[in-house]
């Protein structure tokens, strides 16, 4: 069961890898906002992008909803099992039960042991891979938001993982706030075609 479980943390951890980094700004030294001119090699910090993108984080807390309930899930589950193979042996014990029950009840348990931690393992991967997809969506939002980007600010070059550089070339904090104001735009679009499509589909005497 402990292992289970520690499974089930390992895989979510993964899904907090990028959430841990330190803010960075894009503020000259005297106070004043600057931006890069065209041509401009700039960089930007992935890790806090992500961290701090408001599709990650909705994608992220949906993910520890479901881990949380896979969770309960096996822990209830095995808290049965426990209960069971006590039964079990407090029966043995007593010498309540006859060999040829006692084997059966043995093989039972054997086997319901197996299932569960088949399930663990099973659960364990597919929230593997629902994170791994959920990564997927962000990079690849995070990606196609920044050739959009630089379709208008034509630097020369963005870089990422940058160890050190000039402030005012590092263009974080922008893409965070274009990249939040787009998700919430696609948001609120998404809502309102849900909404139309509803409507659309209402009875007519519901539209009456």
């Amino acid at each position: 069961m402990k292992q289970i479980k520690s499974f089930l943390c390992l895989a979510l951890a993964l899904a907090f890898a990028a959430s841990c980094n330190q803010n960075n700004n894009t503020t000259a030294p005297n106070g004043e906002s600057s931006s890069p001119v065209a041509g401009s090699i700039v960089y930007i910090q992935l890790d806090s992008i992500v961290s701090k993108y408001d599709m990650y984080n909705t994608l992220k807390s949906e993910l520890e909803i479901k881990v949380q309930k896979i969770q309960n899930d096996l822990q209830a589950r095995g808290r049965a099992l426990e209960n069971e193979q006590k039964d079990f042996s407090n029966k043995m014990n007593k010498g309540l039960m006859t060999q040829a029950e006692a084997e059966e009840k043995y093989r039972v348990l054997n086997n319901k042991m197996s299932d569960y931690q088949n399930l663990g393992a099973r659960k364990e991967a597919e929230i593997q891979e629902e994170n791994a997809v959920m990564m997927n969506k962000v990079m690849d939002a995070i990606e196609q938001y920044i050739k959009k980007y630089n379709d208008e600010k034509k630097y020369a070059l963005i870089l990422t993982g940058v160890f050190e550089g000039d402030p005012k070339l590092d263009i974080t904090n922008d893409i965070i706030e274009g990249l939040n104001d787009e998700y919430v735009k696609n948001k609120k679009k998404g809502t309102q075609t849900e909404e139309a499509a509803a409507e659309e589909s209402a009875p007519e005497a519901e539209k009456k």
